[in-house]
């Protein structure tokens, strides 16, 4: 009886459960006025999140946002991510092959900024309670 209770008290704990997650990665955030044109950044994954904002509006619904994700190698449109009138801001989700890709901003009567992420998969381990 002694030998039981003093095994159960002296038992192994259960190993930590590992379970996955997701953080993100900048490739790279812009801001400004008007049109600009990112430099390439590459995407290993294909999978983008864009967070964007506009702001300081000169005039009440006449601004525009329009952010379009580009092929680096043939220069071709694949996506508009952003077409926002106004101000505002949110996250957009960009599923493309993983490639070379750059951004075109085209925008009126806003201020604009945007960041660019990329998902990066990891494990987390839990720890268990004592």
């Amino acid at each position: 009886m002694i030998a039981a209770a003093f095994g159960a008290a002296c038992g192994s704990q259960p190993a930590p459960a590992a379970r996955g997650v997701v953080t993100w990665r900048a490739v790279g955030s812009w801001s400004g006025q008007g049109n600009a044109q990112t430099e390439s950044f590459t995407s290993e994954s294909g999978a983008l999140r864009v967070r964007w904002e506009t702001k300081n509006e000169d005039a009440p619904g006449a601004g525009t946002f329009r952010f379009t994700i580009h092929s680096a190698i043939s220069g071709r449109p694949l996506l508009v991510a952003v077409d926002r009138r106004g101000i505002g801001r949110d996250t957009a989700y960009v599923d493309e092959d993983p490639r070379v890709f750059y951004g075109v901003v085209e925008s009126a009567r806003v201020e604009w900024s945007f960041t660019i992420e990329e998902p990066v998969a990891g494990d987390m381990t839990d720890q268990p309670r004592r």
